[in-house]
């Protein structure tokens, strides 16, 4: 594994080692550095899973990932090569931190409230419904000016929390890092999906790789919808569902939004054989059709 990472640390352009066992929070809290230093945590966790990256499609029923989690699961699927998903990871965060600079963005989750009433007061702050959880959570972007407004007037019966990122992600504020991330894309040669693949712009299930790549870096400027991966995974029958690392967030989600599912969050490798049992539990229940069908 150490050699793996250094050939990621080398497409990735920063020292994933280092920054993963010994660099300090302020250090791992550039989105430059986090990026890439998620998705390798993630394909990681499914190389040890797995035992061959190569074997993992044919283990799982359905992969979706969150925000950066979808490069992490286009490398599960197979669409993307580790080294693709790195180097597109690691010019998005830089991108994305870039286009962070210019003005002060931020992002807020908002809990709790009655949806259309929040997402009511969210459009009429000006602000983006940047990541639609489900579960009660939807999380509002925009300026700080704008942010600070909301807070100042916020939705019935909801809980407002500030996030520690650098800017308004999934809104029109990263535009910019679309073009440059589409400008890497457009010469990867992305393979179809293996298993079935959920794209967060719509919860659909995506087969063609090209297609789903597109969807990647178009996702940069738009929302992430969780809450339809969630029902699509519901709609396919998963029963059981494991979380790489960083883990922990999404089964929280799945413990309201997916009730019956069986969870796991795998945080160290000591949950790794617990994760290989589930798999041989639960695996193989859903269709097999990779489209969905």
């Amino acid at each position: 594994m150490s050699e793996r990472f250094e050939q990621w640390s080398d497409v990735a352009g920063i020292d994933l080692a280092r920054y993963g066992t010994t660099a300090d929070t302020d250090e791992i809290r550039d989105t430059a550095v986090a990026q890439p230093l998620l998705v390798g945590a993630g394909l990681a966790a499914a190389f040890a899973l797995f035992d061959d990256l190569d074997k993992a499609p044919e283990a799982v029923d359905a992969v979706a990932g969150h925000s950066v989690g979808e490069f992490t699961a286009a490398g599960i699927a197979g669409v993307l090569r580790p080294e693709d998903a790195l180097a597109l990871v690691a010019e998005r965060g830089r991108s994305m931190a870039a286009a962070s600079a210019g003005i002060a963005t931020g992002m807020t989750a908002v809990l709790g409230g009655d949806r259309d009433e929040v997402l009511a007061a969210i459009e009429a702050a000006g602000l983006t419904p940047a990541n639609d959880n489900g579960a009660g959570q939807i999380v509002a972007a925009g300026t700080a000016e704008q942010l600070d407004a909301f807070a100042a007037e916020p939705p019935a019966k909801a809980r407002l929390r500030s996030l520690s990122v650098a800017g308004a992600f999934h809104t029109a504020h990263m535009a910019p890092a679309v073009q440059k991330v589409q400008g890497l894309a457009d010469g990867m040669r992305p393979a179809d999906a293996r298993v079935r693949l959920l794209s967060n712009r719509d919860g659909a299930v995506v087969g063609d790789g090209r297609e789903y790549l597109d969807r990647l870096v178009s996702q940069i400027s738009s929302p992430v919808r969780w809450d339809a991966c969630t029902q699509t995974l519901l709609d396919l029958g998963v029963t059981a569902l494991i979380e790489l690392p960083p883990a922990g967030t999404l089964t929280g989600l799945a413990k309201r939004s997916m009730r019956g599912v069986e969870r796991l969050a795998v945080k160290t490798p000591d949950d790794l054989e617990a994760a290989r049992r589930l798999i041989e539990e639960h695996a193989g229940r859903p269709a097999a059709d990779p489209e969905g069908r």
